[in-house]
């Protein structure tokens, strides 16, 4: 098995791809994906998938690999990635983690509290009872379904709402239970760890996104989402709230001009990179931070 384990997290447009494929050349690697939205099929441009160059310089997994109708969990992540290292772990001398999502790393890394999967039907109702309720209601609501949740939560946001009813209603049990409960043991456990978050320099990570959307329009992220919508999934699950799917279906609609759906999609992805610095910077300070654009 594979004893090397590089993990490369960073905001968005980082150069985080780039870094995994320059690592990987002259040894055994297995890159693979550590994004929540680049394990969807038919979002390859809008998710800044790798492109087919940068796929057959080194082998990846676990990229474009889920219908956009499933709604995928940490657990899950976890799960598939430790069936895969264990059919090709043998096979490699390297491992590379390599994305955005701080959650699937903190599993990866800390271990993770499992959690029953939900029934879809449960998350459709709860889902639905939800949709309505403003701000306050949701609270309200949380309040009499859940209070330990309600204490955790810094504000009462439908998706985190939906989830913890969701788990209360199919478990009888709190999320903050079960969240509590100790950790399987990470799976990275045995292997020697180098642990790397990019860090670009605000403004230049800020022209880069801007870069990067205008040349997905270009390469067909328009057709992705006519693709995505003629599917006629729930617009909760979290492929159709990807960035740019939103707000270029508006476009399709007639509700924006392409011009302003290029905006909102671009300011839309510094919010995310800036939310994304956030969670790295109080979860990953002892990992080692680079500017791979100096």
């Amino acid at each position: 098995m594979a004893q090397r384990a590089l993990l490369i997290a960073g905001p968005t447009a980082s150069g985080k791809t780039a870094m995994a494929i320059a690592r990987s050349a002259g040894q055994r690697s297995l890159i693979i994906n550590t994004d929540s939205m680049q394990v969807y099929d038919v979002l390859n441009v809008i998710s800044a998938r790798p492109n087919r160059e940068e796929l057959a310089a080194a082998p990846h997994r676990m990229y474009g690999f889920l219908d956009p109708s499933v709604r995928f969990s940490t657990g899950a992540w976890l799960r598939e990635v430790e069936a895969l290292i264990q059919e090709e772990g043998a096979e490699v001398d390297q491992l590379i983690f390599v994305g955005g999502t701080g959650l699937y790393f903190d599993a990866l890394t800390n271990g993770f509290a499992e959690i029953p999967e939900v029934p879809q039907e449960v998350i459709q109702e709860v889902e639905e009872m939800i949709q309505p309720l403003d701000a306050t209601e949701r609270a309200e609501l949380l309040a009499e379904r859940d209070p330990k949740m309600l204490e955790r939560l810094q504000s009462p946001d439908p998706q985190r709402v939906a989830r913890a009813i969701s788990v209360m209603e199919a478990t009888n049990k709190s999320l903050a239970d079960w969240q509590d409960a100790p950790p399987a043991p990470s799976i990275l456990a045995d292997y020697e760890i180098e642990k790397i978050v990019l860090n670009p320099e605000r403004d230049v990570l800020r022209d880069r996104i801007a870069r990067r959307f205008h040349l997905m329009m270009v390469q067909g992220a328009v057709e992705e989402v006519k693709a995505i919508n003629a599917l006629g999934l729930d617009p909760s699950l979290p492929a159709m709230r990807a960035i740019g799917v939103p707000e270029i279906s508006a476009y399709l609609r007639g509700d924006l001009s392409k011009d302003d759906a290029i905006e909102k999609s671009i300011i839309a992805s510094h919010q995310y990179a800036k939310r994304q610095r956030t969670w790295f910077r109080g979860r990953m300070k002892d990992w080692t931070w680079i500017d791979p654009l100096t």
